[in-house]
């Protein structure tokens, strides 16, 4: 398989900063399956359980947060790949507060849910 032209320029890093990214990478993967499989178990229960509609949107939101997690995790790896080819600083990332506002809002839609039920 062809590398890249992006992963021919510059000089190559040290193999261990390369490892490390990766395993970022990974990381960030794992998370976003996880993320996924949560709204996979939020729409398997949502028949069981009430606000329907409120577990329905949870559940999406929560697939198209895995979805865009993963997307993110690539370009992240890449980026990162990069600067290190070219000893550039490693670019900023909004993914680690995007996700904590967006799992943040998931918990507050499920308590909010989870009230409404008790009441």
């Amino acid at each position: 398989m062809n590398r890249p032209q992006w992963q021919r320029s510059g000089a190559e890093p040290d193999y261990r900063f390369t490892l490390a990214n990766e395993r970022t990478f990974l990381a960030w993967v794992r998370t976003a399956l996880a993320v996924l499989a949560g709204g996979i178990v939020l729409d398997q229960f949502s028949a069981h359980m009430e606000p329907k509609p409120v577990l329905g949107v949870v559940a999406i939101a929560l697939s198209l947060l895995a979805a865009g997690m993963g997307g993110f995790a690539y370009f992240r790896w890449q980026g990162n790949e990069i600067a290190m080819r070219h000893r550039s600083p490693l670019p900023s990332s909004v993914g680690i507060p995007l996700l904590s506002v967006a799992i943040s809002c998931v918990a507050i839609l499920l308590t909010v849910g989870l009230l409404a039920k008790l009441q």
